[in-house]
């Protein structure tokens, strides 16, 4: 039979309708089955059995159509059709009405389906396999006991989330619902983009300890599993792998042997080196990444490894957090050391601990700024930890240090999948937004930050210098200081931005009475702790009141100078330091420092801080004459992405505009042409 002729044939014995009416009902059949089973509590692998079913009775439907003819007569075989077509014409009609039914049918379920998908969220369309781990509740009779209870929702969670097959919420998007009202677990799960969530309560008495958890599916609040664990303190320790182990297989999820080795591996079996280690998780999370709070969680880990040097855990968190203190707080040589010895003690102990990799990445990343290692240790830390929020997040921010803006911005979205209710990632847009100069959208991003963290008296004073970067008011930071509460000044934070707000409206009056009203005698500022002699000096050179200011400078020359000799390769070091030299006249080291810190951190090798530099250095030769050499610097700085921020060194137009620190170029022409200009366009972001 030719081609021509087979077709002719297919369309005679109707089998194009059969296969369209076929394939609409089958659509339908299925649309009915996805959304009625979950609520009919049916597994979804019957789902799954539906839709092989209607795949394999495709073909049967089309060898039917073929032999066969439905007829008023009945159903006969094709080769018996009756020649006289208008009994086959009716035939044809009534087939015809039925398709077009079907396909009406059709239409109006997509149209809704669109509707409801395009302007209502729905838990249906959720992961069956994702899980959020809700704060678990302390019964203990000691309420200083919470720390074991939020340490052993910790590791739970952490556990669950080495799962690949999983998606697992990260800690700190999830704390928020500590201590609060969990009846409306359906809006909690849709907040946080999970159709699973596990509640649990701990009571520690003694050496016992009991855990309470269930499992429930949070769409229709149907409790798929619970359990209780009644046990000694010493056979708890590997209590958060079985969780992870029975949790994943009640949710159908097959554990690799790697998986599953990770997974249930002890920790230690050390129960006392445990108890320090759950503290001290509690510091090192603390959202604030307070020095104090770092500081104690370092003591509390060094413990935890002399209660156990096999604590492969321990060391890794413990390099972790020495990292942070070296990152932002301490930059010395010493920790420096000490967080290589740490991750590579970790590693020694367990090859495999994704923790150990992340340790060992931040060290090539923060302390070398060699990021092609650090990436390398993320990606084998990312396949250990698959969840884990915190080497995305890393990643985004390598991206950024690359000058790769588009590739840093997707990855921290990104990471909001995993960890929507954190701050720090929020706070991180918000960041390079700000240095981008997006300034519309970085109020934008700042609004969601203080929505997440309505606490924090520090996002509402970042928040209004948006207005003074943008348009030159301080009005907004002036609200926000007088409504902060007295005896509210974390760190000294609110302290600082209260001397920063008289410096920029010339009141050295009201800037001296600041520092005298807080107790602290030095700051963390640039990198480094900064005595209040140094901003007493700011004071008296702004003012010119040249004898006050070197009495105070001189004073704060020992601390920067032997903050440098312990980080000698810290160029944020060397750019305070040579900013500390051009207050004293001493020009020539000045400008020797700054240099010095371009070399270290040229934007080829840091995006993010190479500017900085830069606008230190040009700070510098502002302050010693250098005009031709400042301006130089300056332009460029301003039409590009540029450092901005309200404790350092910030290049901004209403910054030049309003800072005593460029008044030495002032009355220069070319200086106010500058200023002339209002309206930044915003760089390429590749």
């Amino acid at each position: 039979m030719s081609p021509r002729k087979f077709f002719a044939e297919v369309r005679r014995r109707n089998v194009y309708r059969v296969a369209v009416a076929y394939l609409v009902v089958a659509w339908l059949v299925v649309q009915v089955a996805t959304q009625t089973f979950p609520f009919l509590e049916i597994p979804t692998w019957c789902v799954r059995l539906v839709i092989v079913l209607l795949l394999l009775g495709f073909p049967i439907a089309m060898i039917l159509a073929w032999a066969y003819e439905l007829t008023p007569a009945g159903i006969i075989r094709s080769e018996f059709l009756p020649p006289e077509p208008a009994e086959r014409i009716r035939g044809q009609n009534r087939n015809s009405f039925l398709i077009a039914i079907l396909i009406g049918a059709f239409g109006l379920l997509a149209f809704q389906r669109f509707r409801l998908h395009h302007y209502l969220p729905s838990t249906s369309e959720l992961s069956e396999k994702s899980i959020a781990v809700l704060p678990f509740d302390n019964f203990s009779d000691d309420k200083e006991n919470a720390f074991f209870a939020d340490g052993i929702q910790d590791d739970i969670l952490t556990s669950l989330a080495k799962i690949h097959d999983l998606k697992v919420i990260s800690r700190t998007s999830v704390m928020p619902y500590r201590n609060t009202a969990k009846n409306n677990l359906r809006k909690i799960a849709e907040a946080l983009g999970v159709s699973k969530v596990l509640e649990g309560s701990v009571r520690r008495g003694g050496n016992r300890v009991v855990v309470s958890v269930q499992l429930i599916d949070a769409r229709n609040d149907h409790h798929l599993w619970a359990n209780r664990y009644d046990r000694p303190l010493a056979d708890s320790l590997g209590l958060q792998g079985e969780l992870a182990a029975e949790i994943a297989a009640e949710l159908r999820v097959t554990l690799s042997a790697e998986e599953k080795l990770r997974v249930e591996t002890k920790p230690t079996d050390n129960p006392d080196a445990y108890l320090l280690y759950l503290k001290a998780r509690g510091y090192e999370l603390n959202p604030d990444r307070l020095f104090e709070d770092f500081r104690v969680a370092e003591q509390l880990y060094a413990e935890a490894i002399r209660r156990d040097p096999n604590f492969a855990l321990a060391h890794a968190r413990l390099a972790t957090t020495i990292a942070r203190i070296y990152h932002w707080f301490d930059s010395t040589d010493d920790r420096k050391a000490r967080v290589r010895i740490e991750s590579e003690k970790a590693l020694q102990l367990r090859s495999d601990l994704g923790e150990g990799h992340l340790a060992l990445g931040l060290y090539y990343y923060w302390l070398e700024t060699n990021y092609e290692k650090a990436l390398d240790e993320f990606r084998i830390a990312a396949a250990a930890l698959p969840n884990d929020s915190e080497v995305a997040f890393l990643t985004a921010a390598i991206r950024r240090r690359q000058g790769r803006w588009t590739d840093h911005l997707d990855l921290l979205k990104k990471t909001q999948t995993i960890d929507p209710g954190n701050p720090n990632v929020v706070e991180e847009i918000v960041y390079t937004q700000t240095f981008l100069r997006d300034w519309p959208e970085a109020i934008r991003m700042q609004d969601r930050l203080i929505a997440l963290a309505p606490d924090s008296v520090n996002a509402r004073i970042l928040r209004a210098y948006f207005d003074f970067w943008s348009q030159g008011s301080t009005t907004s930071l002036q609200e926000v200081l007088d409504q902060t509460p007295p005896g509210t000044d974390p760190a000294g934070l609110v302290t600082r931005a209260r001397w920063d707000l008289a410096m920029i409206q010339r009141d050295y009056v009201k800037a001296d009475q600041v520092l005298m009203s807080c107790p602290l005698d030095e700051f963390q500022s640039g990198g480094q702790p900064t005595p209040k002699s140094f901003f007493r000096g700011c004071i008296a050179l702004a003012r010119g009141d040249d004898v006050g200011a070197r009495t105070n400078f001189e004073t704060t020359l020992t601390t920067f100078e032997s903050a440098l000799e312990q980080a000698p390769s810290n160029a944020l070091r060397h750019a305070n330091l040579g900013l500390l030299y051009s207050f004293l006249g001493r020009n020539e080291d000045a400008i020797r420092e700054g240099r010095r810190a371009v070399e270290l951190l040229p934007d080829s090798k840091d995006a993010l801080f190479g500017p900085w530099m830069r606008g230190y250095l040009a700070m510098i030769y502002a302050r010693v004459g250098e005009t031709d050499s400042a301006l130089l610097l300056l332009e460029p700085l301003l039409r590009s992405p540029g450092p901005v921020d309200n404790t350092n060194c910030c290049i901004t137009y209403n910054d030049l505009r309003h800072r005593w620190q460029w008044d030495p170029l002032r009355e220069d022409p070319r200086f106010q042409k500058l200023l002339l200009e209002t309206k930044f366009e915003g760089p390429n972001r590749e």
